[in-house]
Parts: structure tokens; sequence; C-alpha cells
């Protein structure tokens, strides 16, 4: 619950950090497309879809993770996250190309966040509602994984700027976590 209530902290800021105004000049001028219920009816049936997508998406990795000898823990922790937020990526990674690196790394930083602190705490809660407790209780690897991942994100995030050099020691450290999940017992 408290990652959860954070997480809505971190919302009503973002959305409290820059006034509509400054919105608009820095995305220049929109008019509104359609209506609050429409765009709501949108969401829901997006989230339905991707839910739907997300078990094919799980189906599929199943059989291939068991002919290939993919360790669960590799699979979760590497393949399904690269996969499932593939969108994600492709945006943060177009929209640095047009240097705009405030947005990307707010895509970025953003997404990780609303696993962190919204989805993985729901799916807890949810887990315990159908009889199966699921806990956040990660194991040695797990967690030096994560605290290696918040420290490369503050450090490379700090200064507010960023070169090619950076962005390689990124995925040099994606790969770096991905072979040594893959040899994690």
């Amino acid at each position: 619950m408290v990652l959860i209530i954070v997480y809505i902290l971190y919302l009503i800021f973002s959305l409290r950090e820059k006034s509509p105004a400054e919105v608009e000049q820095e995305h220049g001028q929109h008019a509104r497309t359609m209506r609050l219920p429409v765009a709501l009816g949108v969401l829901v049936v997006s989230t339905i879809a991707i839910v739907f997508m997300s078990e094919i998406l799980v189906g599929a990795l199943e059989p291939t993770a068991e002919d290939w000898g993919l360790t669960e823990l590799f699979v979760g922790v590497m393949l399904v996250p690269l996969v499932g937020n593939i969108a994600e990526h492709l945006v943060a990674v177009q929209v640095a190309y047009g240097k705009k690196m405030d947005l990307s790394l707010g895509i970025a930083i953003g997404s990780g966040l609303q696993i962190a602190l919204f989805v993985t705490p729901v799916l807890v809660l949810v887990s315990i509602l159908l009889g199966e407790p699921m806990t956040l209780v990660f194991n040695s690897y797990e967690l030096m994984a994560l605290v290696g991942a918040t420290l490369v994100a503050v450090l490379i995030s700090v200064d507010g700027e960023s070169n090619r050099l950076e962005g390689a020691e990124l995925v040099g450290r994606y790969f770096i976590l991905g072979i040594a999940f893959f040899f994690v017992p």
C-alpha cells in the first residue's frame, strides 16, 4: 500500500510540476480530439487487450524457454520486461534521437516507476485476494540488480545531460545482468 501511495504522489507531483500552459507551449497548441468518456473507454479497452496479449506472450514464451533451457527467473527478469515494454522503449529511443532527452528519460524511468511502485504492489494485493499470496521478497541477485539499476539510473540522469557513452554503458549493464541471470541457479 505504501508503494501505491508513493506512486500516486509521484503522479500528482509530475502533473503539477508544469502548468498546462507550459505543457501546451512545449508541445504546441493541440485541440482536444475526444471527450473524457471516450478516452476512458479507449483506455479500458486497450488495457483489456494488453492483458490478453500478455497472456499470449507468456504462453508463447513458456515452451520456447523450456526448449532453450532458460530459467523462469531469466525469462521473468530479462525477456518479459524487454518484450512487454517494447513500445515504450522504441518511443524513448525515437524521442532521444530527436534530442528531447528529458522526455526520453521521463518515459524510460516513468515506465520502471510504474511497474515498481504500482503494478507489482497491485499484483501482490490481487494474489492475496485470489488465495495464492505473492511476496516482494527478492533473492540476493535480484536485490543487487535492483539497487544497481537504480544507482545507474540516478547517475545517468543527475547531470541532466547524456551522451552515447552513457547509452553504451546502460546497454552493457543490461547485457551483464542478462548473463548473470542466465547463469543464476
